[in-house]
């Protein structure tokens, strides 16, 4: 990989590595779906790195769709063992939505264009898109990662869009310096408050003021 990955990138391993970690993972024998991934040109997204794993590989992961149990399984592999995986865009995957869901979809392309900003889809509307699995329920959120840093009007567009939407709106800002920060805590910090930001190899503190515009 060229770039620094962070976190919600997506990724595709090499076949081969992609054995070599299955065959040094015995808690793994079985498990479905994860044998022929990497053939399948399935991704993995970048996660946050867990205490005592170090930089040399990159933190991986990928859940397992509800039918075969809903599994976070967390991985690592070295950069050159992956390649990068453009991420698909909200309005790209709106086809794989619930039928109900089109409304407060439309309303957040909207947002977005009003914004000039692109959302895109993580959550189980990602993983059914790249993978062609079950992933969607009716009770599932709408998982979203939206460009920072977030003006207000955008916070209170997501938050009027999610009191009427069928499905509970979720998701982060991006933020330019490679954090992400929940929408609704960023929109809910009281003045000169301080917000959670996630980082790859991190999480801080930060002044919500600093992260809206």
């Amino acid at each position: 990989m060229g770039d620094e990955p962070v976190r919600h990138d997506l990724v595709a391993a090499d076949p081969a590595a992609w054995a070599d970690l299955l065959r040094a993972r015995a808690d793994l024998d079985g498990v479905p779906h994860l044998a022929g991934w990497a053939e399948a040109a399935r991704p993995l997204i970048v996660r946050r790195r867990v205490p005592g794993e170090g930089d040399a590989c990159v933190p991986l992961g990928l859940p397992l769709p509800p039918a075969d149990g809903k599994r976070r399984i967390g991985l690592a592999l070295p950069p050159d063992a992956l390649r990068p995986v453009p991420p698909p865009t909200l309005a790209g995957t709106a086809h794989h939505a619930p039928a109900a869901w089109a409304p407060a979809i439309d309303a957040l392309l909207a947002l977005g264009n009003a914004h000039r900003l692109v959302p895109r889809p993580f959550g189980a509307l990602l993983w059914q898109a790249v993978t062609g699995l079950t992933y969607l329920a009716a009770t599932s959120d709408l998982d979203l990662l939206w460009p920072g840093p977030a003006p207000r009007t955008l916070l209170d567009g997501l938050a009027a869009i999610d009191a009427d939407a069928p499905m509970r709106l979720d998701g982060e800002i991006l933020l330019p310096d490679g954090g992400g920060v929940q929408w609704r805590e960023l929109r809910e910090a009281p003045m000169g408050g301080s917000v959670l930001v996630k980082y790859l190899d991190r999480v801080a503190m930060r002044p919500a003021a600093t992260r809206m515009v």
